[in-house]
């Protein structure tokens, strides 16, 4: 196969990778340091709370200010030492873990934070169970050391018990706390030594030529012998950094810092854009596509309205696979089946963008829709191709739309349409009505779905509870069949926005008992975007 020296060498450059952790345990303030470090902002504060003038970098959305959470995907890029960084921040609260599941079919590998005091949470084992679906390579970062927590073997032992994950230390804590003092980095032999007022450019720490070295009681005191015990053990008992049992997403390297004081961030980076593997290979419905390859090809995995409100905007974020991404190049959209020319693509550097002139495989551009793009879509040069593996689940949780003023019936139906493409919600219509019926993954969901049609489509309305509590898509490969079981459940069918029959109940108990009556009918807890 033919290949392109100048992409190639572009491609071996890029890093694309997605944050993962459960809330709170630090993931905007990292987001925000690895920034700083990489020069795409010059100002990061304690980010304590979204109501403070400085908002959080990576945090647009009006309702993510207010309630401090992060509940949309964000995409960074930046340079350090000479790679080309692709940072895509997810949302951290469970409520919005299919919008993370989508950022996570689009990335290389992802940097995994644990709290140090409060180790594996609900959220990172879930999130984990995605990663591992796609062996996907995990870095993990412990946080918040300079308050207490747990000791880092104990730290160890829950990680993997509960993640089913070795971990193999890069980087060693002394101290926690009050006592916490740095960490030494058992590869390069440096020490980091901590103070609260850190800063990034305070130098690359101390380097010793061993644990002997008289610079280490000079600089710690009595916790110099507390940290060569420490060494002794864990060289003794830790699995040495295996990369290829780190590729295969079974080992992970563990970084230990406080991301809110800058501390222990640059030794991860550092040695994340050594570890982290360049772009990949991707799976299509026909075959696989190699980076290297000549010809550009590319899918969608987000769509977000309104991101710059002066501008009523929608950006169609897209992962490019293979080949090269120029300015104005004409590209085939395979779902619609036309060739569109892409003049306006655009990439993200914290909170300003830009126009691009090329991108390479790794690189996430963002693309101005106008309604045309979904989901899931596919573009190439020529080749007909349909990248697989970005499902949209089935919801848990349902809400009845209450329009407040009639006369907004379209703008309502706009701003459900709009928001159903970008994943936020999924939005069915009964068969036996005009409802608009709201289903998610998580109830904060609809919250934000309330609060994004007033501001960003001057629609006042409310929901309130159904008695729903199932909803699964339906196939059947007889057709005559299919029309049957829709006529004999028309108070159960639902149509959702993307033209797919949905049969919504209340129980699981009445889904089984639907599924035993009609045994020629399948339904399904996931579909593939179409």
């Amino acid at each position: 196969m033919k290949t392109d020296p100048h992409t190639a060498k572009e491609t071996a450059k890029r890093r694309t990778f997605a944050i993962i952790s459960h809330p709170d345990a630090g993931k905007t303030t990292l987001t925000e340091k690895l920034l700083l470090f990489g020069g795409a902002i010059q100002q990061a504060g304690a980010v304590k709370s979204r109501k403070t003038e400085r908002k959080a970098t990576s945090d647009f959305l009006s309702i993510e200010q207010e309630r401090g959470i992060s509940v949309s995907s964000s995409v960074m890029k930046f340079n350090y030492k000479g790679f080309e960084i692709n940072l895509l921040d997810t949302p951290g609260h469970k409520d919005f873990s299919e919008d993370t599941y989508r950022v996570l079919t689009a990335v290389d590998c992802a940097v995994m934070i644990i709290d140090s005091a409060r180790g594996v949470e609900p959220q990172t084992r879930k999130l984990m169970e995605v990663c591992r679906m796609r062996n996907t390579p995990i870095i993990t970062f412990i946080n918040k050391l300079d308050r207490e927590g747990m000791e880092p073997l104990d730290l160890f032992a829950d990680i993997e018990e509960k993640l089913q994950i070795e971990c193999t230390p890069i980087t060693w804590p002394i101290g926690m706390g009050k006592r916490f003092r740095g960490v030494y980095h058992l590869d390069t032999k440096q020490l980091g030594l901590f103070s609260p007022g850190y800063s990034p450019r305070d130098g690359d720490g101390v380097v010793i030529d061993n644990l002997d070295d008289p610079i280490l009681d000079r600089e710690l005191g009595e916790q110099a012998r507390e940290l060569r015990d420490d060494v002794d053990l864990i060289q003794g008992a830790a699995d040495p950094f295996d990369m290829d049992y780190y590729l295969k997403g079974s080992q992970t390297p563990v970084f230990f810092g406080s991301a809110i004081n800058n501390f222990g961030v640059r030794e991860m980076l550092d040695s994340f854009v050594q570890m982290a593997p360049p772009p990949g290979v991707r799976q299509t419905l026909t075959r696989e596509v190699k980076p290297e390859e000549p010809g550009f090809s590319g899918f969608t995995f987000k769509i977000q309205a309104n991101m710059d409100p002066a501008h009523r905007d929608r950006i169609a974020f897209f992962r490019i696979c293979s080949g090269k991404f120029k300015r104005g190049m004409k590209v085939r959209h395979h779902r619609i089946g036309k060739d569109v020319i892409i003049s306006n693509a655009t990439i993200f550097m914290a909170q300003e963008r830009s126009n691009v002139d090329e991108a390479f495989p790794g690189d996430i551009i963002g693309i101005h829709n106008h309604g045309t793009i979904k989901i899931g879509d596919t573009f190439t040069e020529k080749e007909e191709l349909k990248f697989t593996g970005i499902p949209s689940f089935a919801p848990e949780h349902f809400r009845r739309v209450i329009l407040k003023n009639p006369m907004k019936t379209k703008a309502l139906q706009k701003g459900l349409t709009q928001l159903a493409e970008e994943g936020t919600i999924q939005v069915f219509r009964p068969r036996i009505n005009n409802d608009y019926i709201m289903g998610a993954v998580g109830v904060l969901q609809f919250d934000v779905t309330m609060a994004r049609l007033k501001a960003e489509y001057g629609v006042d309305a409310g929901s309130e509870p159904v008695d729903l509590s199932v909803a699964r898509w339906i196939t059947c490969d007889n057709e005559e069949m299919k029309k049957k079981f829709i006529n004999q459940n028309a108070g159960s069918i639902a149509v959702d926005s993307e033209g797919w029959v949905a049969f919504l109940t209340t129980s699981e108990y009445q889904l089984g008992f639907a599924m035993e009556a009609w045994p020629d009918i399948q339904f399904h807890k996931t579909r593939e975007y179409n």
